[in-house]
């Protein structure tokens, strides 16, 4: 009798434990199914525009900006003749296709062909670089700074071919006075590549608004930003957006799964799930990171336009050609939003030409391109930011970086890319490349530069 009771007891425990190893299982299975778009899609995405936009070798992406996490065990098959990257995982599968001028585009909810039938707006900047001297061109004079070169040229050598600082840089360019006194690059990259952004796109976005508020078309104190808000966002600004203080709860954890990383990989619409986030803080009394703010003024510069052909002209026309930039990628989502967040692919010298515009107060080449007083406004300290963000640009008002002046602001963007501006010093700091976790020292870095100067 004891042991038939025993017996009994033994096997519900046993069963107990079965089902509860089930549900282990299947809850696994679930969560690893809600991570297979993002898995595959980061490798579809980010390689179809390595190979299309950046014009690189597809297993020098593989093994270096690739080679992480599940993402290195993605496998990657690139169909030049369609221009697509299809990336599998176990059951997974993403698509990415690349279209001239627009760069590459992860399919969610639209398939190749239905995106192949919208073209780009045929717009040209006028001018060739190569024939134009520096800023406007690519022509640099030989004779210009010749002591701060070769005061540089240790430092340069030392980043790119030896990894000196830690990371890994592709590119990297100093600007003195306005004049290129450093350019170095890792071999299978030079001066026409274009490389991708990450988060210095946000400054760009930046630009974009300043130039609508230049025209008085936009204003930072604008609000009721979007029709489709319920009331209890309406107080929302612009310029709660562009320093971070919407209110509007984010996850920007880069882990597997958060906020950010379903939004780029899983959503066609990057804006509207920005847009649908609750309300958690009063606007303009809690600062957090949040890319999704980006995408959400991306889409209000969208509503600024008659029609999609002005909005997507609007940044070359108004910015890129205008300060000596004539090919950037400025990448959008499936809806055709920019992505504003993220996404640019330009090249070092264009990104030092960008961050020439904020050292000059939005001037260069002798017109203005940004309102009088909009870099003062950009460096002004979000209230609750603790002195480390302005609007879509990092400050040194924290003294993060110890070796630099606190009058120091920089563009940052995800694995490593960087653009330094002290105004203080004259001076400008490109690094673009794959430094993932805070790899590279840019602060004995940015040290070691002006040590040299």
């Amino acid at each position: 009798m004891n042991t038939s009771k025993k017996s009994g007891k033994a096997k519900k425990i046993l069963a107990g434990l079965l089902i509860f190893i089930l549900v282990i299982i299947l809850a696994a299975a679930v969560y690893l199914n809600s991570l297979m778009p993002i898995i595959t899609g980061y490798a579809a995405k980010n390689l179809c525009s390595a190979v299309f936009v950046s014009e690189r070798n597809q297993e020098d992406v593989e093994n270096t900006d690739l080679d992480f996490s599940f993402i290195s065990k993605v496998k990657n098959t690139v169909d030049r003749e369609n221009m697509t990257v299809t990336s599998r995982f176990l059951w997974g599968k993403s698509i990415a296709v690349y279209r001239e001028r627009f760069g590459a585009t992860l399919l969610v909810n639209k398939d190749v062909d239905n995106l192949k039938t919208i073209s780009f707006p045929a717009i040209d900047p006028g001018y060739s670089g190569d024939t134009l001297a520096w800023p406007m061109g690519d022509i640099l004079s030989d004779t210009l700074a010749v002591m701060e070169k070769e005061k540089l040229a240790d430092i340069s050598s030392s980043l790119v071919n030896e990894n000196a600082y830690g990371g890994n840089a592709f590119a990297f360019m100093v600007l003195h006075k306005g004049i290129p006194v450093a350019e170095a690059y890792k071999p299978g990259f030079n001066k026409d590549t274009r490389l991708l952004s990450w988060s210095m796109a946000k400054s760009v976005t930046n630009a974009l608004v300043g130039i609508r508020a230049y025209d008085s078309t936009l204003s930072i104190t604008d609000s009721e930003l979007l029709t489709q808000w319920p009331d209890d966002r309406k107080d929302i600004t612009l310029e709660n957006l562009m320093q971070m203080q919407s209110g509007l709860t984010w996850n920007e954890d880069y882990g597997i799964r958060s906020d950010v990383t379903v939004r780029l990989h899983c959503e066609p619409d990057l804006a509207q799930f920005a847009f649908s986030q609750p309300l958690e803080y009063d606007p303009g009394t809690h600062w957090y990171y949040s890319s999704g703010t980006t995408n959400k003024v991306s889409y209000i510069l969208r509503q600024q336009f008659e029609n999609d052909d002005d909005y997507y002209a609007y940044p070359h026309e108004e910015l890129f050609y205008r300060i000596g930039i004539t090919d950037a990628v400025f990448e959008t989502d499936e809806t055709g939003t920019l992505v504003g967040s993220s996404y640019l692919y330009m090249t070092a010298r264009d990104y030092a030409r960008f961050a020439l515009l904020y050292m000059n107060d939005g001037m260069f080449n002798g017109k203005r391109i940004l309102p009088e007083g909009w870099v003062d406004y950009t460096v002004i300290p979000a209230s609750d930011s603790d002195g480390q963000y302005g609007s879509f640009f990092w400050l040194n008002r924290d003294g993060g970086i110890d070796s630099a002046p606190e009058d120091m602001f920089m563009c940052i963007g995800h694995d490593g890319q960087r653009i330094f501006m002290i105004p203080s010093r004259e001076l400008i700091v490109v690094v673009l490349g794959y430094s993932p976790d805070n790899t590279m020292d840019f602060n004995k870095l940015i040290g070691d530069i002006i040590a040299a100067l």
